[in-house]
């Protein structure tokens, strides 16, 4: 968004609760790479660099990445300056910070959808002796007591940590509910790729059908490896992890399953399925199909024929449990009437129901890949546009600004010098 911002002339600053890329830095997992290939990384005026545009950045790639952009645009960057509160002023917003306070006309609201982890409240019901993790705070099995771990949730981070922890000599069980299967290689190439080419990644919001129920999608069951091998559950069963259903509750020390794991199972092998028809009529449509392999399909996802529906932790050896259940946004600072019955921002495509505000980097906010970095540069671009237009309708000076990202100036002068 600063980019864009600065292409349109729009003079602005962005704060930061801690250092650039201050997520990545601490809130990540040791071993985590990104699910996207390296060439996919693209941003507004830069992109990768390296000699390896099929492989998946580590952590440490991925900061240096940030850092190196935000350099190359010279961005205006505050660091270690937390916002605690965003509230109106007659037809400006006043951003309360623990440095200093800044009044703007408009304000982007930058930071993600993966602020808290989300734990169900069932968790409640664990005895005390159960070490509990979240996919914030995990950051290798080292910090694991000794013994047997469950990991619930079997999307993108939840098959990752459980192939980690359970290689580590943890035996390991997972917990699995809704979840979307995808070959990490299909037809010879990268199913990211499969998916940018056929146009997938560029949905946008306004052509499904239901854009709550897309919003609540979760990530595919991919991951970066070197190899790039498929990490599904079928490879999580032949290194030795135990599958149950989705957690239902907690009683008398025994965790409680549902028993639709069969059904989960197959319903998310359908809809890999159908993806992968999707790019198969593309590549048919599109004369790739004589360019790269024919279509060969994974194997249905394996299930065991009776899977407990529930497990006495203490008996099973089972000493912590992961929770891999996704996350939900921090908006707890935001004084400003926009959170719908559900405590969600009302928007449209990330222009929030109030004036000159707006939102980026929530999941399917104006495309499917709103959420990947690849995603922030064209939803950014919207935005931008759309920003500008309001400051150009109003009736304020060239010099007002934008904050956090915001249109802003200090209310104490000296600070923005």
């Amino acid at each position: 968004m600063s980019r864009c911002l600065s292409d349109r002339g729009v003079d602005h600053v962005l704060l930061e609760r801690g250092l650039i890329a201050n997520a990545w830095r601490t809130e990540r997992w040791k071993s985590l790479r990104l699910l996207t290939p390296n060439w996919q990384s693209r941003l507004p005026g830069y992109g990768y660099e390296g000699d390896d545009p099929h492989g998946y950045r580590n952590m440490t790639e991925v900061i240096a990445f940030i850092d190196r952009y935000a350099e190359m645009i010279s961005a205006p960057v505050e660091v270690h300056t937390a916002v605690t509160s965003v509230r109106t002023s007659g037809d400006d917003y006043l951003v309360v910070t623990d440095k200093s306070t800044w009044q703007c006309r408009t304000i982007v609201l930058a930071t993600g959808a993966c602020n808290i982890a989300r734990i169900p409240e069932a968790a409640a019901g664990l005895a005390p002796e159960i070490a509990m993790f979240t996919t914030l705070n995990y950051r290798s099995p080292d910090q694991l007591p000794a013994g047997g771990v469950l990991v619930v949730g079997a999307s993108a981070s939840g098959t990752q940590l459980a192939d980690e922890i359970h290689r580590s000599g943890r035996p390991t069980t997972i917990a699995v509910g809704q979840h979307i299967r995808a070959p990490r290689m299909y037809r010879s190439r990268d199913i990211q790729w499969w998916m940018d080419a056929a146009g997938v990644l560029d949905e946008r919001y306004d052509q499904v059908d239901d854009i709550r129920r897309a919003r609540r999608v979760p990530s595919l069951q991919l991951t970066g490896s070197l190899a790039r091998t498929t990490l599904d559950l079928n490879a999580l069963s032949a290194i030795g992890v135990r599958m149950v259903g989705r957690l239902t509750g907690v009683q008398d020390g025994k965790v409680q399953f549902s028993g639709s794991l069969h059904n989960q199972c197959v319903l998310s092998d359908l809809k890999m399925n159908r993806l992968l028809n999707t790019i198969d009529d593309w590549a048919a449509s599109n004369g790739v199909d004589n360019e790269v392999e024919p279509p060969i399909r994974l194997p249905p996802t394996h299930v065991p024929e009776s899977p407990p529906l529930s497990i006495d932790l203490k008996a099973a050896g089972i000493r912590a449990i992961v929770w891999a259940t996704g996350y939900r946004p921090d908006f707890s600072w935001l004084q400003v009437p926009v959170f719908d019955r559900k405590g969600q921002i009302r928007h449209d495509g990330g222009v929030v129901a109030a004036p000159g505000m707006y939102l980026l980097g929530m999941q399917f906010m104006r495309r499917r890949k709103s959420a990947l970095i690849d995603g922030a540069g064209d939803d950014a671009r919207d935005l931008g546009d759309q920003l500008l237009k309001y400051l150009n309708r109003g009736s304020g000076s060239s010099e007002s600004k934008v904050l956090g990202s915001a249109t802003v100036k200090p209310t104490d002068t000296s600070e923005w010098q």
